[in-house]
């Protein structure tokens, strides 16, 4: 299958720290499609060697194992174009239109890996260009939008251009191996489903923590904060991937359907609960990995009376027959202490226990980062001499090691199913827009009432009002337990 990939924002960041990274590797693995043409447009002026030899110099600040040799990137850099094109000029839609049409690809695959608020103005220019025919699909990176409202402008822009098929909502939390394979854990075995349920789960945890700050990208985080960044998409992806039902079939929209589904039924934040059951945090100066590190007010760009926050904690429940009572515990943070991504399913204790402090360790974790994997926490007897005492085990399973030449990175694997036009994992704008309206009122009541924001070292694992959020419960975060 021949295909054109263009990337809008060719020269920025998200473009040569993750989208050609990724591309690579799918090129190194011979998953890329042959009659591949990778094309980036921005405003500069260059030509194709050029391009190409920025995109060489950049490979050295990714991972070392993501690096080519002189000669993979020599073959790989035979695919890259460049072309100069200003967004707001109609012309240069027209002339990025017939470079496509010269060759005339099966498919092209438009990724918009620009600014969020150009997405409605490049729609509409794409779409008077006649770049919306139904060979093309087009990319769209998230933060879509800065609260429901402008969400809903950009969806609306897009749906008047493009079919809601065509349309490809990226959370690249969704193109995890491990998220993938926690479809296969509920659907493809009979081990887990009877006990995925209220009688069997005494809570579920989802932790997306960060040991870096900000960097220097204050300014942007400034504006957005962690409960935009982190939570209303990759945390509530996660969550509906948890807690949906079995949907009929493996299909796109039976799949979205039931996370829609899940969404809706997510118990509704008010003024007082959101006081109750959200902490928010922002961090100060600490010591990270044994190196002294500034708080948020000092990193670069941030103004210094800011109250963005860095760290929200939350409880949750998923208002259906399922799930009824069971506390759902979302938290994410900057400068946490470790860099480590989530979710631990917590089971219930037997309900008679027959041995001496047996304890309470049957949880099922799901690694996504750094590791990627499944570990299953149970007891078991110590063995001869040891009379009644049981002792935590735990059977570990490292998909890195268990499939060790069919990994795929998460970029990798959403690149290579837009350019199949393999929804599956993809985000459908009314989740999208349910997710922002769920978000809303914390976002509201923050505004409204200048919600207390709770300091925490860098380093930690955020404001001690996040653990009493889940002790209040008689629970624990995984770290504590």
């Amino acid at each position: 299958m021949s295909f054109d990939l263009v990337f809008f924002g060719g020269t920025g960041d998200l473009t040569w720290r993750k989208l050609m990274p990724a591309l690579f590797q799918a090129f190194r693995h011979g998953k890329l499609p042959a009659g591949g043409r990778i094309l980036a447009v921005a405003r500069d002026e260059r030509t194709d060697e050029e391009y190409r030899q920025f995109i060489r110099e950049r490979f050295s600040e990714v991972d070392s194992s993501k690096r080519p040799s002189d000669e993979e990137f020599d073959q790989f850099a035979a695919l890259l174009h460049y072309r100069r094109m200003d967004l707001s000029q109609p012309t240069d839609y027209a002339g990025l239109k017939q470079w496509l049409d010269d060759r005339g690809a099966d498919t092209a695959v438009l990724y918009l890996a620009t600014s969020p608020h150009l997405f409605p103005a490049i729609c509409e220019q794409l779409g008077a260009a006649g770049l919306n025919h139904d060979k093309v699909r087009v990319v769209l990176e998230k933060p879509l939008g800065h609260d429901l409202a402008s969400a809903k402008e950009i969806n609306r822009v897009v749906r008047s251009v493009f079919t809601e098929q065509q349309a490809f909502r990226i959370d690249h939390y969704l193109g995890k191996p491990s998220v993938q394979n926690l479809m296969a854990l509920r659907f493809a075995n009979a081990l887990f489903e009877p006990l995925w349920r209220r009688e069997s789960i005494a809570n579920i945890q989802i932790t997306l923590a960060e040991s870096l700050g900000v960097g220097t990208r204050g300014d942007f985080y400034d504006r957005t904060g962690a409960l935009r960044d982190m939570i209303q998409n990759h945390a509530l992806q996660l969550l509906t991937m948890i807690a949906m039902e079995p949907p009929s079939t493996n299909d796109a929209d039976a799949i979205r359907d039931e996370k829609l589904k899940v969404l809706k039924s997510l118990k509704p934040f008010t003024a007082e609960s959101v006081t109750r059951d959200v902490v928010r945090g922002q961090y100060r100066a600490g010591n990270v990995d044994g190196k002294s590190v500034p708080g948020y007010l000092e990193e670069v760009k941030v103004p210094a009376d800011s109250r963005c926050e860095t760290f929200v904690a939350l409880r949750t429940e998923v208002q259906n027959w399922r799930w009824a009572g069971v506390p759902f515990y979302l938290r994410t943070g900057k400068r946490l202490g470790a860099r480590d991504a989530q979710i631990v399913v917590n089971f219930r204790p037997v309900p008679h226990p027959i041995f001496p402090s047996a304890g309470h360790a049957n949880k099922l974790v799901i690694k996504l980062q750094p590791e990627d994997g499944l570990e299953l926490h149970l007891l078991a007897a110590k063995g001869a001499g040891q009379g009644d005492a049981l002792s935590p085990v735990r059977l570990d399973l490292d998909f890195d090691k268990a499939f060790p030449t069919d990994r795929v990175g998460a970029y990798e694997r959403l690149l290579l199913d837009a350019i199949a036009g393999r929804l599956n994992l993809f985000v459908r704008s009314d989740e999208q827009e349910q997710a922002w309206r769920w978000v809303e009122p914390i976002l509201d009541a923050w505004e409204n009432s200048g919600s207390d924001l709770k300091t925490y070292a860098a380093g930690s694992w955020g404001p001690a009002a996040a653990s009493a959020l889940v002790a209040r419960d008689g629970n624990a975060w995984a770290e504590e337990q």
